[in-house]
């Protein structure tokens, strides 16, 4: 089974990358549709208990954010792939100013979660590490090499 967890500041492409490549494969945890950690963990709980593969959808910002996702899956022998969204503050703050309602994130929530962001390294424990970028017609996935 395989765990896949998105690591982006908001309005980078993550949820939309779901979507994409992931929407008939992985069942989606994300903080946006749960609203509470205890029901997160509830899902959690039961992918683990069927086997079933997941994405966190969450921003995931730091290696302590990712620790948590990266401990339960080793513990339950997931594969744990990392995607990193590469989006400069700009690029996301335009994009956010495109969503409506709850979708549109105030822009220090943005720029406090892009201060927080830390790349993810192999220690953390990721099986496989991917960049991903936003492109006109989809998006560019590239292999993990340890720089942006």
């Amino acid at each position: 089974m395989q765990t896949i967890i998105f690591i982006g500041i908001q309005a980078s492409g993550k949820s939309s990358f779901y979507k994409s490549h992931f929407f008939n494969s992985h069942v989606r945890i994300s903080m946006d549709l749960l609203n509470t950690r205890n029901k997160e963990a509830a899902f959690l709980d039961t992918c683990f208990h069927y086997q079933t593969a997941f994405v966190v959808d969450n921003t995931n910002p730091s290696k302590q954010d990712r620790a948590k996702y990266i401990e339960l899956a080793k513990k339950n022998k997931y594969e744990i792939v990392g995607y990193y969204f590469s989006s400069s503050i700009k690029d996301s703050l335009e994009r956010n100013k495109l969503r409506t309602g709850k979708d549109q994130i105030p822009e220090i929530g943005i720029k406090s979660c892009y201060k927080r962001l830390e790349t993810p390294s192999w220690n953390e424990g990721f099986d496989k590490l991917y960049y991903v970028q936003i492109a006109k017609d989809g998006f560019i996935i590239k292999d993990w090499k340890d720089e942006i």
